[in-house]
């Protein structure tokens, strides 16, 4: 049976993302079993999260075809990482057209089951942001919740579109493309410009005279 155009771009996604994963356990030298790991981990833990909050039968349980794609791109990256480091900005940019599919998947996921708006762009937002979050944590690496550049929002903004045009009845294509656009836009201005919110800057406390 051949697959569709968004069968291709999930399993894509989820190659995708466990290439970042294999990546990370090569900057820490680890052995095939922590490319494989942390592969898996990155590239199906943010679908895995999103199914066992909606009650569902988790996506790869059902499709194995997923996990061999962590496995195939771990042990090809165990033994190529020494060349894609040095193209890591192409894979980054990878990343973006990733989690900008899955912030659409995990949106169309949770608003068709729960048919919650709000549980719908949390689920975008999950499926295309915990994989990496679990790789960081496991690797010690810094967080993508505590790096100055845009990351989480963008998925926020990709799974946000895509839930506003479902609810004011565009066609799903349309509601689709307009959240795919949006993450990889906003994800990608910060790949290239270097975008970022303004960070907290803390203030002294008063001094006990000052206290009435």
């Amino acid at each position: 049976m051949p697959l569709s155009a968004i069968d291709l771009l999930d399993y894509a996604g989820v190659a995708v993302f466990a290439a970042t994963g294999a990546l990370a356990a090569s900057r820490k030298q680890l052995d095939i079993i922590g490319f494989l790991f942390l592969a898996s981990v990155t590239g199906i833990g943010g679908g895995t999260l999103r199914d066992v909050i909606l009650n569902l039968p988790v996506f790869w349980v059902g499709n194995s075809g997923y996990v061999l794609i962590c496995a195939a791109v771990a042990v090809l990256v165990f033994f190529i990482a020494h060349r894609v480091e040095s193209r890591w900005k192409w894979l980054l940019w990878l990343d973006a057209i990733g989690l900008a599919a899955f912030s659409v998947m995990g949106a169309a996921k949770g608003l068709a089951i729960t048919g919650s708006p709000v549980v719908s762009v949390i689920m975008g937002v999950l499926t295309a942001t915990f994989g990496g979050i679990l790789r960081d944590l496991l690797a010690g690496e810094p967080s993508v919740l505590l790096r100055p550049e845009i990351y989480v929002s963008a998925a926020l903004a990709g799974a946000g579109l895509y839930t506003l045009g479902d609810l004011i009845e565009l066609p799903p294509v349309a509601s689709d493309l307009a959240g795919f656009v949006a993450a990889f836009l906003v994800r990608g201005g910060a790949l290239k410009f270097g975008w970022t919110f303004p960070s907290y800057k803390s203030r002294p406390g008063r001094r006990p005279e000052d206290i009435p």
